[in-house]
This record gives C-alpha cells, structure tokens and sequence, in this order.
C-alpha cells in the first residue's frame, strides 16, 4: 500500500473511527483501525463486533493494500501532525508515515482477523430516509432510552415502519420519548430495534446530502446506514419491546402551559438543592401559576413561582430534575405543554408546536 493524503481529513476519519474499537483482551484485533487504499480512495474501518464504520477520503493511490493499526497510537500520530500532505506506505505489517520533517515507522497487523466491514449498502435493497427530519427526531428519542446493559432491549430506539409513517420510540422505563415523522414512501422494513450507540453516529455525521440509505438484512440481523461517504452499520436489537402505549395515558384532567426558559430557569434553580436529595422537584400546579421547590437536609431549600396557563384543578406531583431538563432540551418551540390526571399518573411534556413528539415521565412517589 502506497499513498498520499491530506492530514485533516484523515485526522477527523480516525477520530470517528477510533470510536467503534474495543480493548478486548481475547480479541486485540478490535483495537485496530483498518486502511486500505482502493483505486483513488483510502477507507478507514473500524469495528467492536456490535457496530461498524467505514470512510472513503479522497487519495492519491500509488499502490493498492491494506493494514490495520492501533487505533490510540495511529489517531494521536496524525492528528497531532501539522496540516497537508501526509505519505502512507505499508509493507509487511509495518505503516510508515512521513510528512514535512516528520517520519514515523508504526507495527501493525494482518487484516485477515478483521470481520468484514460493509463498505456500501444495496441499491436495490436500500431505501431513502430524510436526514434533517431523522436526526431531529432521533435527539428527541435518544436521550430517554436505557443505560442498563441488563435490559439491553431498552438501550435501542423502536423503529416502527407504517406506510409512509416512521415512528421512533425511546425508553427507560421511568420515562418515553415517541415521535412521529413522514419518511415520504411505503416501506416493507418491519419494526426494528437499533441501538442507541449507532443512531447518536448519525446525529453526529454532518452530510451535505439530504437523505441518508438504509438498508436492512434480515438474513444478519444487520442494518446498514450510508451517509454521503460514510458508511454505518450495526446488529439490530433482539427481544421484545414493552408494549408502551398501554401507559400513554389517554385522556387528562390538567392541562398546563408556560414559558419554556422560565420553566427551564425554575428547574434548574430547584436542581441546586435537589441533587442531594434523589434528585426531586416538587411542582404545585395552582390556578394560574406553578411552583417548583426542593430541599436538602445539608444545603437548605428554594421555592420559585412563575406564571402559567392552568386548565383543570390543582396538583401537587415530584419529578426528577434531569429528566424535565433533558425533556426541555429537545424541544425547539417557546413553550411548553403539561398533562397530569393525578399525581401517580405519568405526566405528558410536549411542544404545542410539534404534535408528532410526546415526552412521558413518571412521577417520583412523596411521603406524607
């Protein structure tokens, strides 16, 4: 393998690279990043068995090859290089780097231990999703599945194909983030559950394109996601969804809106005191107001009012703070909508601006 290719795009190719490695002692391939230099590309790999990725940079090939190496020590060699040219040459299991005044000779390994990386995906088989209107909707849904490896169903997002409907869901059993968005063709994909590690890869890829490829394997279990000339790829989730819309409440008695930076100031003045006691935030719905208070055996307490539209009786309700932070976040709008029917009852957060996004979060259990 013989090439030449510019530093800053191969720096940020090995950044996002590196982060589909994994330090399995039992599988020390994994910690490799592959290059292989193709006709008049460099494509920069990398896998952790669970997800993959591949880049395709623009190169000026003089020999076809390929080698993998340490993803740590290949990352920091060039991203701390000065911007231009850089010259790879692989012979054996040996890259040698050079650039300007700079020379380096790097130990690597045979690829022939890689699993394969999908590098394309289908014409035929793929379809076209909008890019703007998914990696909206996937901030809106990530954020509120799981961490617990335990239940590693609820560390996906549900993709529910329907016409030319496509909605995503998102949980962790103490809150759910659902929203809807028109993918704008019928589909035959069935209903699938991806892991949140590859959909947050996508909201970070900026593209230049307006549609992203998806394309699903059922025979692998795999779904592959072509982003102008990135490529991602990954095992899709196995085992069954909960049944969430048996808790989306149907019907409420109460129904408030404020403003959502006077809403997000309450919280977070409320979370200054809230930290040290499980995270909880009380919020009393009055006639024409809400108040937020928290308190600490350590710190002390705090009480902020502010005004709001109010329609139904009053409540009294406790919520974690993180999670009515994290809800505020991912809306855009300047206001926010509040359902309660009792104070057991999850509580609907939404943006009377967005009807295709719901927010649940179920409330936290007050003594006395």
């Amino acid at each position: 393998m013989k090439l030449k290719v510019l530093q800053e795009n191969l720096a940020k190719a090995l950044i996002n690279a590196s982060r589909f490695t994994t330090s399995k002692a039992q599988l020390p391939i994994l910690g490799n990043i592959k290059l292989e230099a193709k006709k008049t590309k460099l494509i920069v790999s990398a896998t952790n068995l669970e997800m993959s990725t591949s880049v395709s940079l623009g190169a000026q090939v003089e020999k076809d090859g390929e080698i993998a190496i340490p993803a740590k020590i290949i990352t920091e060699v060039i991203n701390n290089l000065q911007p231009g040219t850089i010259s790879l040459v692989a012979e054996k299991e040996q890259l040698k780097i050079s650039a300007n005044s700079f020379s380096s000779v790097v130990s690597g390994m045979n690829t022939s231990d890689l699993p394969l990386i999908p590098q394309k995906v289908s014409e035929e088989k793929s379809f076209t999703l909008p890019k703007e209107k998914i990696v909206e909707a996937l901030s809106q849904v990530i954020f509120a599945t799981s961490i617990d490896e335990t239940r590693p169903i609820l560390t996906g997002v549900l993709m529910i194909f329907k016409g030319k409907d496509l909605t995503l869901v998102g949980t962790d059993g103490f809150r759910l983030s659902q929203k809807s968005l028109l993918i704008g063709k019928n589909t035959k994909t069935q209903n699938l559950v991806l892991p949140k590690g590859i959909l947050g890869e996508v909201v970070k890829t900026s593209t230049e394109k307006d549609n992203l490829f998806f394309e699903y394997k059922k025979e692998e279990n795999q779904v592959i996601i072509l982003m102008d000339d990135t490529v991602f790829s990954t095992r899709v989730l196995e085992g069954e969804f909960p049944d969430y819309e048996k808790i989306i409440p149907k019907s409420s008695s109460i129904k408030i809106n404020v403003d959502k930076d006077e809403f997000l100031r309450a919280v977070k003045l409320a979370s200054i005191f809230a930290r040290d006691s499980a995270n909880i935030v009380k919020i009393e719905v009055g006639k024409d107001s809400l108040t937020l208070s928290a308190e600490s055996q350590s710190s002390g307490s705090q009480k902020t009012k502010i005004d709001a539209k109010v329609e139904g009786g009053e409540l009294e309700m406790a919520f974690n703070f993180r999670f009515l932070e994290e809800f505020i976040h991912s809306i855009k709008g300047e206001e926010i909508q509040m359902q309660f029917s009792n104070s057991n009852a999850p509580g609907i957060f939404s943006d009377p601006k967005d009807s295709e996004y719901i927010h649940l979060i179920m409330p936290v259990k007050i003594q006395g």
